[in-house]
């Protein structure tokens, strides 16, 4: 849980947001199975449980008798066997944990598996499990006083609330005011809706009541500001996210437009055009500017992207649909045609790019966001060209990672919890995972299964993002390392934890691994409003350009002054290339890492290859031509 915060195909995304697709290669083989078979909803209904609560003022739900809530953590015993726990310090005296057993996060995205399972399926165990999770998220709401349409977080064994957790989490108490779980109970109960109102009339009716409670909890603390705009680090962003965060109003577009497609309300339709307009409007950099047209999670950095909950472009597509406003695709095909092929070839969904790819940890939580993001693009576009890199996406699952092991197993639909950076699974499986992991398996269908699961099984090779860490430099004229306090800025992390401090005439000069193309250089430096610092940046004889320190608007909203920034340089590292030195004039200069990307990255999985263009002109690689600023799937 999070609380916080082939036929072959290519695309490239042009300046006007239309995708230019070229096709080469042949179809890859069909295998004997099934997108169905793979879902198994076992494990998930092993983290089940049924609770009756206490009566508490403010609390009520759907029916009488008991509830269907869901373990939150499910840790791996010794003998391969799973226990179910909470969260938080548990107290075996009092049968409570310092968070809570079960949380409305995860009861929100549980119910939204089983209702689409039913959805796919017919299946009448997922629609009553489904059932029984809405009845406790409801109850989870708080329905009177000025908190009203709020949700409690978190629920001790026995069903008591328990509204402020230890350790703290914001908002405290938990139904004090917007939150990622009120977010995420908006998608679940706009799912529910839609599901319910055929199946059973009187409870969707019961949803819709709630749904629009929430609703009016989202007016007047968060839609009270639409029009209104936040300046960070002299960036403007909207004011209308729910807690700031592209990520959580993501998910409640799903859920409204979900709820709107199904015949919702006029506010509810009105909601979800200013959440999806405040979503579109975290679209940022260019095909060769961080951060290369990914849409940003977070409304208070411009130099941070995480994977966790980055539903944004899944949502802008659903969006779009529904309210006919295809203006809304265009930041979402620069995340999925644009980023997140970078991405897969920078080293696969990675947890956080701070702006350095620092937390390499991969969950199912970020590999699903990408995947769903590329499927509903991809249809709501017309695009089938995302659906070959959804499949390079979903062989995650299957092997295609730092360990080189499947990471959901179908014969217990189990998800493991994730991988470190340096390729150790924690094969606990908690709620989160088993959720995001089984989302996934329903979004796939019986072609993208079959090449999924050729290439998890195949070999694993890349050529993408390099990070040289500022500190490797041999340094001359007084430059220093420095180490912060803190490696989190507050709004950014120093990679490494320290940086190299550049004074007047100062040098730094790095050696770098060799490469047989020429390659993109952006030093990651920290800007500062009104510094007279500067950098020249040079190889051999080859000046790449200079980089102004002072070049940032005003520190806003942010939480530090200055930012944290990859800025590009504009010459490019020649081909062969392994020195690159920095000189200093003016005030101090900062310097983090260096990345180093080639203009085609690529990563191979057996005899399939995604090749990533970050030029400005079409390339030839591979025996084919890559479009400009795109991508291409090719099968040997």
């Amino acid at each position: 849980m999070t609380v916080s915060r082939r036929a072959v195909l290519g695309g490239s995304l042009a300046a006007s947001g239309a995708i230019a697709l070229s096709t080469t290669g042949a179809a890859a083989p069909a295998l004997a199975v099934s997108a169905g078979r793979l879902v198994n909803l076992d494990h998930l209904d092993f983290l089940g449980d049924v609770v009756t609560p206490p009566a508490t003022p403010g609390h009520t739900t759907y029916g009488t008798g008991p509830m269907r809530v869901l373990w939150t953590y499910a840790d791996r015993r010794a003998d391969g066997s799973y226990a179910r726990i909470g969260g938080g310090t548990y107290d075996p005296v009092t049968n409570t944990y310092g968070q809570g057993a079960f949380n409305a996060d995860d009861i929100t995205r549980a119910a939204v598996v089983y209702l689409r399972h039913y959805q796919s399926y017919r299946d009448t165990h997922s629609r009553d499990t489904a059932y029984g999770l809405l009845r406790a998220l409801t109850y989870l709401q708080t329905a009177t006083g000025p908190n009203a349409g709020n949700v409690v977080l978190w629920m001790q064994p026995d069903g008591t609330l328990n509204p402020s957790a230890e350790p703290v989490e914001l908002p405290d108490p938990s139904d004090s005011g917007p939150s990622y779980w009120l977010a995420r109970t908006v998608w679940a109960l706009g799912e529910g809706y839609a599901v319910f109102r055929r199946t059973d009339p009187s409870f969707a009716a019961f949803l819709r009541a709630r749904l629009e409670l929430a609703l009016r909890a989202l007016e007047r603390q968060v839609l009270n500001h639409y029009g209104e705009w936040n300046i960070v680090d002299g960036r403007r962003v909207p004011a209308w996210l729910i807690v700031a965060g592209a990520d959580a109003t993501s998910e409640a577009v799903l859920g409204l437009s979900a709820y709107v497609r199904a015949g919702g309300s006029a506010a509810a339709r009105r909601a979800l055009a200013r959440f999806a307009e405040a979503v579109a409007a975290m679209g940022a950099g260019g095909v060769r500017e961080w951060p290369f047209r990914a849409v940003l999670p977070w409304g208070e950095s411009i130099t941070l992207w995480h994977a966790w909950g980055a539903q944004m472009p899944s949502a802008l597509a659903e969006a779009s649909a529904v309210l006919g406003d295809r203006s809304l695709l265009g930041p979402a095909l620069g995340d999925t045609a644009g980023f997140t092929p970078l991405l897969l070839t920078a080293g696969g969904p990675d947890n956080g790019w701070l702006p350095v790819p620092i937390d390499r940890t991969q969950i199912a939580y970020g590999v699903d966001a990408r995947l769903q993001g590329l499927l509903r693009v991809a249809d709501a576009a017309d695009l089938p060209a995302l659906r070959q890199v959804a499949a390079f996406v979903a062989a995650w699952y299957f092997g295609a990672n730092r360990a080189g092991v499947p990471i959901y197993d179908p014969t217990t639909g189990r998800t493991f919890d994730g991988i470190s950076g340096d390729g150790v699974v924690n094969r606990n499986s908690g709620a989160e995972s088993t959720i995001h992991g089984l989302l996934s398996m329903l979004a796939l269908d019986d072609a993208l299964v079959r090449q999924a699961r050729d290439l998890g099984g195949a070999t694993m090779s890349r050529v993408g993002l390099e990070v040289v860490e500022a500190e490797s430099a041999q340094l001359g004229g007084g430059a220093t390392i420095a180490t912060p306090p803190s490696a989190w800025t507050g709004e950014s992390q120093w990679s490494n934890g320290s940086y190299v401090s550049l004074p007047q005439d100062a040098s730094a000069t790095w050696s770098l691994p060799a490469s047989s193309q020429p390659r993109l250089v952006l030093p990651v430096v920290d800007l500062v409003a009104g510094s007279n610092g500067r950098s020249t940046w040079t190889s051999g004889a080859r000046r790449l350009g200079s980089i102004s320190h002072g070049s940032i608007g005003p520190q806003g909203v942010s939480a530090a002054p200055g930012a944290l920034l990859p800025i590009t340089l504009p010459g490019l590292l020649p081909a062969g290339a392994q020195q690159l030195a920095a000189t200093a004039s003016g005030a101090d200069v900062r310097v983090d890492a260096l990345l180093l990307i080639p203009l085609i990255s690529s990563l191979r999985l057996g005899d399939t290859t995604l090749l990533v263009n970050l030029d400005s002109h079409p390339r030839h690689s591979h025996g084919t031509v890559i479009p400009p600023g795109g991508f291409t799937v090719l099968r040997d």
